[in-house]
């Protein structure tokens, strides 16, 4: 199922590309490595349920509590393994994820950015670049034959280049797609013009005139822009320090030097605004200098009394008043931009902690899906793959909404974090302990009884 999500994400990427078997199976191969984290905490929901359920269906949990084993007896053995697979779920997310997650988010890079060859299909126009329509007669790879461009991107003028023959390459910064064409021909045409009137108001041209130009080459590179031209269509970056590809000792280090980062720029900024200031100025330049000045001695004279507008007369007022405007409207546009600096700081800087937050909290979750699950099953008494595959698969939807509101809400800094990655854990641990009450004492979720034992704090009299 998550395989799919992820395969729906990328299918435009991935379809009709002539990619290999190889290529795909190793996309899927890190990619699937990737979810396991986020796919335990389903397995371990559902194998719980059927395993409880098989055992209340079959009577046998019921012969165990008549031998005087309590519930939390018998789950004794199944909580360590529990605990085994979570921290062992901890690691692999710590040491295995971050390389899983750099070699398939390199490798869909790879297949977005070098396979440019793909935006031509032989035998029809493609349009997917702005302002050309291209087409080639057949080809492989990078080298076509039969090759036609209409290039639009001049309103006033339409061009047309032939060529025989011609391979297809990026630039190295991949900022433009690059033609090596040969033998062919270049047609450019203005549109239409009107005619042209005399100063008697005769016309003297008789029709409107297309002035054309023609040009033929043996051998002749041409050049498009790609910025109409999205390649990299995911919003992951695909970079060796990013937050996905780091473990929790490095986020820690990542954290720490984007700390030290702000806290330089808002020294800076503060420097900055001060040098503006005549009174701080005069301060730095009377340090600098050991002559005494008068100048500087009058800057540094703060005024008993405070100047008001209305102490200045005609053009002073005015002069004083848009000296004001001019400060404040400078002082405002650098708050902004400094804002947005600081913006996108704090933007990476909970990326990194919510990363920091998940390889906990996934963990953490696979014990409170255990403790929902095993009451669950003891309590609905259906074991096989009927019952026990669609309440997890119910649950388990409760869990990945609550996981998607939260991440999305430290996205976009309503929450913290921590609680955007811990939110499932936290809201389904109180239906854990209500579940666990109810099963082992026997009762129904909403009996009186289990609230009573649930409120003196005990599971069983």
């Amino acid at each position: 199922m998550l395989i799919m999500q992820f395969t729906w994400k990328y299918i435009d990427d991935l379809m009709g590309k002539g990619l290999s078997a190889g290529v795909i199976t190793e996309l899927m191969f890190y990619v699937s490595a990737s979810l396991i984290p986020l796919a335990l905490p389903l397995a371990i929901l559902l194998s719980s349920i059927m395993t409880f359920g098989n055992l209340a269906e079959n009577n046998e949990l019921t012969a165990l509590k008549s031998s005087g084993l309590s519930l939390f007896r018998i789950m004794r053995p199944l909580i360590y393994v529990v605990i085994l697979i979570s921290t062992a779920t901890f690691f692999f997310s710590n040491y295995v994820i971050p390389v899983a997650n750099l070699k398939w988010h390199s490798l869909i890079f790879d297949i977005q950015e070098t396979k440019v060859s793909l935006l031509v299909n032989p035998g029809s126009y493609s349009k997917e670049i702005d302002g050309y329509a291209i087409k080639v007669e057949n080809g492989e790879d990078n080298s076509f034959s039969g090759i036609t461009i209409h290039d639009y991107t001049e309103p006033q003028v339409s061009k047309t280049i032939k060529a025989d023959s011609g391979t297809i390459f990026k630039s190295e910064r991949g900022d433009y797609l690059l033609f090596q064409l040969k033998k062919g021909k270049v047609i450019e045409e203005l549109n239409s013009q009107p005619p042209i009137f005399a100063p008697n108001g005769k016309s003297v041209t008789s029709r409107a005139t297309h002035p054309a130009r023609y040009t033929e080459f043996k051998e002749a590179t041409y050049k498009m822009n790609l910025l109409g031209f999205d390649l990299n269509r995911t919003e992951e970056e695909m970079f060796k320090n990013d937050y996905e590809m780091l473990n929790v000792f490095q986020i820690a280090d990542a954290k720490d030097s984007m700390q030290r980062e702000q806290n330089k720029q808002l020294k800076s900024y503060q420097a900055a605004r001060k040098n503006e200031r005549p009174f701080f100025q005069s301060i730095v330049y009377s340090s600098a200098s050991k002559k005494p000045n008068i100048v500087i001695e009058k800057l540094q004279h703060i005024p008993a009394t405070t100047v008001k507008i209305n102490d200045f007369k005609g053009n002073e007022r005015i002069a004083a008043l848009n000296a004001a405007l001019v400060t404040i409207r400078n002082t405002k546009q650098n708050l902004e931009g400094q804002k947005v600096a600081f913006d996108m700081l704090a933007e990476g800087s909970n990326k990194f902690m919510l990363e920091f937050h998940r390889k906990f909290a996934l963990s953490a979750a696979i014990i409170v899906l255990f403790f929902v699950g095993a009451p669950l099953g003891a309590i609905v008494r259906k074991g096989g793959f009927g019952a026990p595959v669609v309440i997890a698969a119910l649950l388990f939807m409760v869990y990945f909404v609550l996981f998607s509101i939260g991440e999305n809400l430290a996205n976009t800094n309503s929450v913290s974090p921590f609680w955007g990655m811990w939110m499932p854990t936290v809201v389904l641990a109180p239906f854990a302990i209500v579940l666990m009450t109810a099963a082992a004492n026997d009762l129904r979720v909403f009996d009186k009884k289990t609230w009573r034992i649930l409120l003196s704090f005990g599971f069983r009299r």
